[in-house]
């Protein structure tokens, strides 16, 4: 548990209690996600983008055992059997769309969730280890959604293998070997495609055991909160259920019926056209992208365009777009602010703002033709993006004057909390005499 006060499981009905002696399955649900799990009072809905996460990956792991039922992982099959699925299959269509939004939809939702984490802090001590377990889980799933839009076998999907596995052979000494054996050969193939759909149907799976550690390591510091502070008393806290599943339940709500209308009335509003023609590797396509979700990173990979020292401009590009994701793993020591949430850090909260207009900028570029005056701009947003990370946040952190915090999360809510004060007093020793 992760609060001294949460309650424990107690079964009721005789079944419960069988059940519970020998497999505490009860128990382990009721501490995780039931009553028996205390949570901050003032969670706002910020805080539901977590579960909207689990639940897209669910609604990605149904729909995809189901797709791959009757898909076909063969190049001379592949876009067919796409076509099979969507003209054929009962409820075909609807998978496939409800599959590929889905994608989109998790994305969308776990950049929210990690621009919370940005604005509140949550990367700080006691919860590294859940913001380290945080990252991986997205850079699995930029695997797993890059060989996902491989699989499709159209134009854009072809080409995009060519060109995101092409970046590998820009590593010296062991590039062009690494390229050829990611894809069985020496261009895409056959074998890639194989590669590709195994990888891609395991990798879900993978994510989903990384998100039960990431969970785990939540519950033994507790849920952060908007003010950073730490829970004080049992006046701070309410149960999980059913409060938060209560709140959770009404965005799932919302979330289903936005998910809905572009799985029913715009299907390929986020896709791209040339991904309904057959690959064909002898037309290159007049603009090759990526999917939305990766533009911002996209756009910082093409940022780079002259050599630098003994350094090609492809190779810095491939170290960059990596890194531009391996600073968040450094991030909680590069914030060495003592406080968390940036409401109480008015020169922190600035610079936040700053990087979202960045990173917005840079998913706008990433999705442009690579020609002036996008690259230049692009070399802009991509200096701007690591000097946040690698000198702002650190120097911001040690000169930054923060605001007052409330005494409690109760104070905070409803105002001066003179019962947890009265908790967190020290005993006063009887006096002598």
């Amino acid at each position: 548990m992760s609060f001294p006060w949460s309650k424990e499981y107690t079964p009721t009905s005789p079944a419960m209690v069988w059940i519970d002696q020998r497999l505490p399955l009860p128990r382990l649900v009721y501490g995780a996600v039931g009553g028996g799990y205390e949570v901050p009072r003032n969670l706002n809905y910020f805080w539901n983008f977590g579960f909207l996460a689990g639940f897209c990956l669910i609604i990605q792991i149904v729909t995809g055992v189901v797709l791959a039922m009757h898909y076909g992982g063969d190049t001379s099959v592949a876009f067919t059997s796409t076509e099979h699925i969507m003209r054929d299959v009962n409820w075909g269509w609807m998978l496939r769309y409800g599959h590929a939004n889905g994608a989109a939809a998790f994305f969308a939702v776990i950049y929210m969730h990690i621009f919370r984490g940005f604005y509140y802090g949550s990367y700080k001590a006691p919860r590294e280890m859940i913001w380290l377990l945080g990252v991986v889980i997205f850079l699995l799933m930029m695997a797993t959604a890059f060989m996902g839009y491989v699989l499709p076998w159209g134009q854009m999907s072809y080409w995009a293998a060519q060109v995101i596995t092409g970046l590998f052979g820009a590593i010296p000494l062991i590039g062009e070997p690494l390229k050829e054996w990611l894809l069985g050969g020496f261009a895409p193939g056959n074998a890639t495609l194989n590669r590709f759909f195994s990888l891609h149907f395991l990798l879900p799976f993978v994510i989903l055991g990384v998100v039960i550690l990431h969970v785990w390591a939540l519950h033994i510091p507790g849920s952060s909160n908007p003010t950073g502070v730490e829970v004080k008393s049992n006046s701070d806290t309410v149960p999980f259920h059913p409060y938060y599943t209560g709140k959770d339940g009404w965005t799932v709500g919302l979330f289903l019926i936005i998910y809905s209308l572009f799985v029913f009335f715009m299907p390929n509003a986020l896709g791209h056209p040339d991904n309904y023609i057959p690959a064909n590797p002898m037309q290159t396509p007049a603009h090759i992208v990526p999917e939305w979700y990766f533009w911002p990173f996209y756009a910082i990979l093409r940022s780079f365009t002259q050599n630098f020292l003994i350094f090609e401009a492809k190779l810095l590009g491939v170290m960059s777009m990596f890194a531009a994701i391996l600073v968040w793993f450094f991030l909680p020591w590069l914030d060495k602010s003592p406080v968390r949430s940036a409401s109480y850090r008015p020169l922190y909260r600035k610079f936040f703002w700053v990087l979202v207009i960045d990173v917005l900028i840079l998913g706008y570029l990433g999705g442009a033709p690579a020609e002036q005056p996008y690259v230049l701009i692009s070399q802009l947003a991509t200096m701007y993006y690591f000097l946040h990370f690698l000198v702002i946040v650190p120097i911001v952190s040690s000169v930054e004057r923060p605001d007052p915090l409330p005494f409690s999360i109760t104070e905070s809510v409803l105002g001066n909390d003179g019962a947890a004060k009265l908790e967190a007093a020290p005993a006063t020793p009887p006096a002598a005499g």
